[in-house]
């Protein structure tokens, strides 16, 4: 069995706004997570069919990205909801960039997603490097 760095209730919480690309973000599809954005789900059938590849999306992630000590939950609220503000960098233990993204309005906008695009990656790198 694989071990557990991302929760399908997250997932289905997050595909409510699916069609934004919010669930596809959080299991590490950015590429698609993109085109669902700018797409508004693949006009809502994609985001339908979403419903159905939960499991699978996050059986993928939980393949794909390592457990430790950053958890990726928390890193993920914290920049849905933070992320300007840079707390979930503070969080990641990255301080240097999480002053400047507080002071910067998470480097306009930019550095937010930038990190829509590699969070996944940038925990699971903290989280091998234990």
């Amino acid at each position: 069995m694989s071990q557990r760095t991302h929760s399908k209730g997250v997932g289905y919480i997050l595909w409510i706004f699916g069609f934004m690309g919010a669930h596809r973000f959080y299991f590490g599809k950015p590429v698609s997570g993109t085109v669902w954005f700018f797409t508004a789900g693949l006009l809502l059938v994609g985001w339908i069919v979403d419903l159905f590849l939960m499991p699978s999306l996050a059986r993928g992630a939980d393949e794909r990205y390592a457990e430790g000590h950053v958890d990726y939950m928390v890193a993920w609220v914290l920049l849905t909801f933070l992320g300007v503000l840079g707390i979930h960098r503070f969080y990641m233990g990255k301080w240097p960039t999480g002053i400047l993204y507080l002071l910067t309005v998470g480097l306009v906008g930019v550095g937010v997603l930038y990190d829509y695009w590699t969070l996944n990656d940038q925990v699971s790198r903290l989280n091998t490097s234990d």
